[in-house]
Formats: C-alpha cells, sequence, structure tokens
C-alpha cells in the first residue's frame, strides 16, 4: 500500500469515527494530491507535498507566536522516522572522509542522499560544522 492510499483509507476511518480535526486535516492533504498533474503520486512525492504544508503551517505559527498545531502533529505522523543526531553522526564518521572535500558543507550531498527524507538539512549542516 503506497502512502497515497494509506492516507485515503485513514481518511475513511476518520470520517466513520467522527475525528474532525484528522478529517480535516486530511482532506487539506488529499486535496494537494489532487492539484498534482499526476494523480498516483509515488511516496517521495507524497512526503514533499507534507513536508511543504508542515513548512507553511511553522511559519503561519509563528506569525501567531504559537507552538506546534494538531493539524501539524496529524500530518508529521505520515513522515517517515527521522535520524536522530547520533546515527547521523556514526553513519558521517563511517562512510564520510571529509578531508576529501574543499569544503565540510559539501559532504551534505551524499549525506543528505543516503539519509533520503529522514534528516532535516538543518540538522545535518550543524553536525558537518561542529566536526
Amino acid at each position: 500500500m503506497t502512502l497515497q492510499e494509506k492516507i485515503r483509507t485513514d481518511l475513511k476511518v476518520s470520517m466513520k469515527a467522527k475525528t474532525e480535526e484528522r478529517t480535516s486535516a486530511l482532506r487539506v492533504l488529499i486535496g494537494e494530491f489532487q492539484r498534482q498533474v499526476k494523480k498516483e503520486l509515488a511516496d517521495a512525492e507524497v512526503i514533499a507535498i507534507i513536508r511543504k504544508l508542515i513548512k507553511s503551517e511553522v511559519e503561519t505559527l509563528e506569525k501567531k507566536g504559537e507552538g506546534p498545531s494538531e493539524y501539524m502533529q496529524i500530518l508529521e505522523s505520515y513522515l517517515p522516522k527521522q535520524a536522530t543526531e547520533a546515527e547521523i553522526r556514526a553513519w558521517i564518521e563511517k562512510n564520510i572522509d571529509i578531508s576529501k572535500f574543499p569544503s565540510k558543507m559539501q559532504a551534505m550531498k551524499p549525506i543528505m542522499a543516503n539519509f533520503a527524507g529522514m534528516v532535516d538539512g538543518n540538522t545535518v549542516k550543524k553536525i558537518l560544522e561542529s566536526l
């Protein structure tokens, strides 16, 4: 089952359970899917849409001076588990020779490729700066 299919199924379950906040969040997400050129999206495309919606929500909440919303938490539940700083550091130490790069930041590309969607670029940047 693709992530897109799982979200559709979860919407049906949420509607039957009458969980309004969850139903509303999933409808927004499915609306974004329908705006895409392709109707069946790969999981990576679905994750990109979810990240875009979360980023937008974070910006809105920051302007209002509020903390994380239930909407954001619902969307985040569909993202892959994020790698910890310790896991990232261990992988870098094992697989990347920083001295081969003219700049530490140029090592971000292979790191981000390895962790594909499981790390935040700012976290990787912070780790590289500390090395």
